[in-house]
């Protein structure tokens, strides 16, 4: 069984996880998945040995419509066929060898992402009443640059910014192209290798959630490619999520809640807590079929891939110290209440946190 090691990248110092990818790949799903789920314990502990990071807030950023049907799979009917997403940012910091780093995980560019074309196609279809549309189910709360003010946080600070995966996803205001250094001078982009060979080159079922020439004439150096689950330095790692996409990717934090861990892998504590579910048929379903997670299965690149990447986050997660019913994984993009899509509401919320203080 492989062992942890330390990657040595040009200005990085991080330390891979190899015990993931000791699972051989052609064993049956269900034997994968055990032997995961014990390793996934593993990596928590290393984890939580790692330390604990002195500061760790989210900011709510943009409400997003999004079809029931994909938020939870296909397990819930009801007339209303949309519910709200709100769209997140994290803002970390902790310590590498004495040093600080600041990490921003998943700062979309608001205005940029509508591009997307599911999102485009969805705006227009309000018509004449498109802007009017958009500010009734698509409200913004902030932007980037906004959190970061209420944060004290200055763009030069930025050490790396990740998201879970490249959907809706513009780098170039943050990362630049080419020309200019971008909003964010110093940061550099933490990827999945393969979700940055992916979107390179997209099938039209990938391309409807991609923002077009989202990371055209991003500068290489900024970019640090990951082939593994990764710890950053103390209390914050990247664990391997494959499976919404084949990139995909999740962040994980021990904080003074516990560890918590962020992806969009599922949209609410109810796809990882199915049996707990007070939402009409995402409990009836897990009792009919044993599913121990609810995927958010718009693209499913791969499902067997995702369904055992949620389980891994919930894994690594633990229970989560307010809600013993559910699990500590705080979704990047969050299924909330909203009064323009009545009819279905999560069974628990994570809202906004603010954990410690800045360094």
């Amino acid at each position: 069984m492989g062992t942890t090691r330390e990657l040595m990248t040009e200005k990085e110092d991080f330390i891979t996880f190899e015990l993931f990818d000791s699972i051989a790949k052609n064993s049956p799903p269900i034997t994968r998945l055990n032997s995961l789920k014990q390793i996934a314990r593993k990596f928590r502990e290393k984890v939580l040995e790692s330390g604990t990071v002195p500061y760790y807030q989210s900011f709510n950023l943009v409400r997003v419509p999004y079809p029931i049907k994909y938020g939870f799979n296909n397990t819930v009917n009801i007339p209303t066929p949309f519910l709200h997403i709100l769209n997140k940012m994290f803002v970390i910091q902790y310590f590498v060898n004495g040093k600080k780093k600041t990490l921003l995980f998943s700062p979309s560019d608001i205005d940029a992402n509508e591009e997307t074309p599911f999102f485009h196609r969805l705006g227009k279809s309000f018509g004449v009443f498109e802007d009017f549309g958009k500010m009734m189910i698509a409200p913004i709360i902030r932007n980037v640059m906004d959190a970061l003010r209420i944060a004290n946080i200055s763009p030069e600070e930025i050490d790396y910014i990740s998201f879970d995966h490249l959907h809706t996803q513009d780098l170039r205001k943050w990362l630049g192209n080419g020309y200019d250094k971008g909003y964010f001078p110093n940061a550099k982009l933490l990827v999945m290798h393969e979700e940055w060979i992916s979107v390179q080159g997209l099938l039209p079922p990938q391309s409807d959630w991609y923002c077009p020439n989202g990371v055209k004439n991003i500068p290489q150096e900024r970019v640090i490619q990951l082939k593994e689950s990764t710890i950053l330095g103390e209390g914050v790692a990247i664990l391997k999520t494959p499976g919404h996409t084949m990139g995909n990717h999740s962040l994980v934090v021990n904080t003074s809640k516990g560890v918590l861990v962020s992806s969009e892998n599922g949209i609410s504590a109810d796809n990882y807590s199915p049996l707990k579910s007070k939402i009409k048929g995402v409990r009836e379903y897990a009792l009919q079929t044993g599913a121990e997670v609810i995927l958010n299965g718009n693209t499913q690149e791969s499902s067997v891939e995702q369904y055992i990447s949620m389980v891994l986050e919930k894994e690594v997660a633990g229970e989560y110290i307010e809600n013993h019913d559910f699990f500590g994984v705080s979704p990047s993009s969050e299924f909330t209440s909203y009064w323009a899509f009545p009819g279905i509401q999560p069974s628990f919320e994570f809202g906004e946190m603010h954990l410690g203080n800045l360094i």
